[in-house]
């Protein structure tokens, strides 16, 4: 008994890093479309700021993994799980602070350096706290405490944008904007993630763990990375340049190219005997690797959806609603996300069957309403947002179906979004930004899910896969720079048939891993409970 109150001291203590992971990466929502308008930038111009910030989490990934390869040495293995979380914080830390000069210079290239060593030091921190917080009890039920702890990173998503448009706006109805406030924000999270790495340095309910992680040969995984890296940065550079030269539709081209080349170099293992997987580490395991195309794609789409959400809404279609007052469905999408894994952590508190019930069904309504009291409390008004309720109620009935079976909940939750990302393009107004809302319902349970059926059956390999993983949120950097050039040559509205085909792919992946470990003897189908 005492070894799982200790746990759940520790799950608590570790959540609170998820919480400000989740703030940062939201108030890109609201600071994307300002960027826009504030640097005269075009829509993949601005979508450039999800590539900065999702784009180092590979890089920083790439490098971890090099370095552990080179060095037989897992590099987290060998700090320990909490001392490379308070390693990233103090990375963020730089990040940071280095934003405060960018903003005041006013110099966008800057605050895309910034923002990607912000978001290194949390690649360090994410690539440590998942498979920590799996660890933290049953394999099982690990990914119910992801869940858990995704809800309290979804807390953080949903108040970000909220405050950072009070940052920039003032109030509602305020037509003021000061980019230099963003200054106090930036300053507050340096200072707190101090506090942080301080406070997990000397918590004793944390222990430094560290996980049995085999590093052996895999020249051929390094080379396969190499390879990847190269091409992503060669095709980066022809976007950017094509993109300066006003070549819209080659530098499309140029995307499109690159999404498929990086998608074919991480499949290759599958077209390889498995005689001749030797020297390929992880990446031998079929599931991580259906598991990386996967969290690409959901990454990806979770992201662009509420990126290309502001430049949607500035549209006459949707009401032409400023940057000033479309935190409140900004919020609301990250919100649906909390909405979500509160619901999907019920379990985690091991409630009776009649009790967990009537949690599914009041859990997720609690969350609403928080949400909207954050809405509520910067000003802006609900009034627009009571009906999404309904979509909560398709979502709660969505869960009851996957009866708490992650294979059957994401193929049953990536469907769905497919309905609503379809029925958001075919129509217009409040209805379908209804739609595109509730992807973020839909988008709730897919990481836990996908994380834990990914990392199933790697034993020694599971610090590495898991890396890997973390490497494949380079989605966030691809999806919405793509779906931002189709938007410039196509519109804004249409541009959002790239999420029909991000989820299309889960629907295959929640198909495929069933029968991939059920080969290996590893039944994902059991009542999580």
């Amino acid at each position: 008994m005492s070894k799982k109150i200790n746990n759940f001291s520790a799950l608590i203590t570790l959540v609170t890093v998820f919480f400000f992971w989740g703030f940062i990466a939201a108030s890109n929502g609201v600071f994307i479309p300002f960027c826009k308008d504030y640097f005269s930038l075009n829509q993949f111009q601005s979508q450039l700021i999800d590539s900065a910030f999702y784009g180092a989490y590979y890089i920083g990934g790439f490098f971890l993994f090099m370095y552990s390869s080179y060095h037989k040495k897992d590099l987290i293995n060998n700090w320990g799980y909490k001392k490379s979380i308070i390693y990233g914080l103090l990375i963020s830390v730089i990040g940071a602070l280095l934003m405060i000069p960018a903003i005041n210079i006013g110099s966008f290239e800057l605050i895309l350096l910034a923002l990607f060593i912000l978001a290194s030091g949390f690649c360090l921190q994410q690539t440590s706290a998942n498979p920590f917080t799996i660890s933290l009890g049953p394999k099982e039920t690990g990914s119910h405490r992801l869940n858990f702890a995704g809800g309290i990173n979804s807390l953080g998503t949903t108040i970000g944008p909220i405050v950072l448009s009070l940052l920039l706006f003032g109030g509602i109805h305020s037509s003021k904007t000061d980019i230099y406030n963003i200054n106090l924000l930036y300053l507050f999270v340096a200072i707190l993630f101090i506090l942080i790495a301080i406070f997990l340095h000397y918590s004793k309910n944390l222990p430094n763990t560290v996980a049995n992680s085999q590093v052996a040969n895999t020249s051929k995984t390094n080379k396969l990375f190499i390879t990847l890296t190269f091409s992503i940065l060669i095709f980066t550079i022809l976007s950017l340049n094509n993109n300066i030269k006003n070549s819209d539709y080659l530098s499309t081209i140029t995307l499109i190219l690159m999404l498929f080349f990086i998608l074919y170099i991480i499949s290759k293992p599958l077209f390889i005997k498995n005689k001749n997987l030797q020297n390929w580490g992880a990446m031998k395991y079929p599931q991580l690797i259906l598991g990386m195309i996967a969290i690409f794609c959901y990454v990806g789409v979770e992201v662009t959806i509420q990126s290309n959400l502001g430049a949607l809404l500035k549209t006459s279609e949707f009401g032409n609603i400023s940057e000033s007052k479309n935190s409140h469905f900004i919020a609301m999408y990250w919100g649906s996300l909390m909405i979500g894994r509160w619901l999907g952590a019920i379990t985690i508190f091991n409630p009776s069957k009649l009790f967990k019930n009537i949690l599914f069904v009041i859990i997720p309504y609690i969350a609403f309403m928080i949400v909207l009291f954050f809405i509520d409390l910067r000003g802006s008004e609900i009034d627009s947002l009571k009906l999404f309720s309904i979509c909560i109620l398709i979502q709660i009935l969505g869960f009851l179906l996957g009866k708490e079976q992650p294979i059957k909940t994401l193929l049953i939750f990536s469907i769905l979004a497919i309905i609503a990302m379809l029925y958001g393009i075919f129509t217009t107004g409040i209805v379908s930004i209804y739609a595109f809302l509730s992807g973020g319902l839909f988008c709730s349970i897919m990481w836990p899910c996908i994380f834990s059926l990914s990392i199933a059956g790697l034993k020694n390999y599971t610090s590495q896969g898991s890396s890997f993983l973390i490497m494949m949120i380079l989605g966030g950097a691809v999806i919405p720079p793509l779906q931002g050039k189709i938007a410039d040559i196509w519109s804004i509205h249409n541009s959002y048939i790239i999420t029909v085909f991000c989820f299309l792919y889960i629907v295959f992946f929640a198909i495929k891993i069933k029968s991939v470990l059920k080969h290996q003897g590893i039944n994902y189908e059991i009542k999580l409970n």
